[in-house]
């Protein structure tokens, strides 16, 4: 089996950061669920202040975040450049594309 290409690795980070950033929204929801609760319940002062230091500090990733997958896309768009007139197949360009366009929704979904 021959070594990925490097559009390959290209498409396959802006991917995981892309994940990244969805799981990081997920966590966001779970806090913010776990904050109602205990304001809901009367929770513990400690417990609620350290459940919404947990929520700040999720939000603080996504301005680096962000950058990383703009970076990351800028890359990809190169490599496809650099691909177009090469031997990559159709199937790998086109999924640098899907990647590409998803990574430019998740920067401006959130932005």
């Amino acid at each position: 089996m021959p070594p990925p290409s490097q559009l390959a690795i290209a498409t396959s980070a802006v991917n995981r950061l892309i994940k990244e950033e969805s799981s990081y929204h997920k966590e966001v929801e779970q806090q913010k669920a776990r904050i109602a609760k205990l304001e809901a319940n009367n929770g513990d002062e400690y417990e609620m202040k350290q459940e919404k230091q947990a929520l700040d500090e999720t939000h603080k990733v996504f301005p680096a975040l962000h950058v990383k997958i703009k970076d990351a896309v800028a890359k990809l768009e190169a490599q496809i450049e650099q691909e177009k007139g090469g031997e990559t197949a159709t199937e790998e360009i086109t999924k640098a594309k899907d990647a590409v366009a998803a990574g430019k929704i998740a920067v401006r979904e959130t932005a």
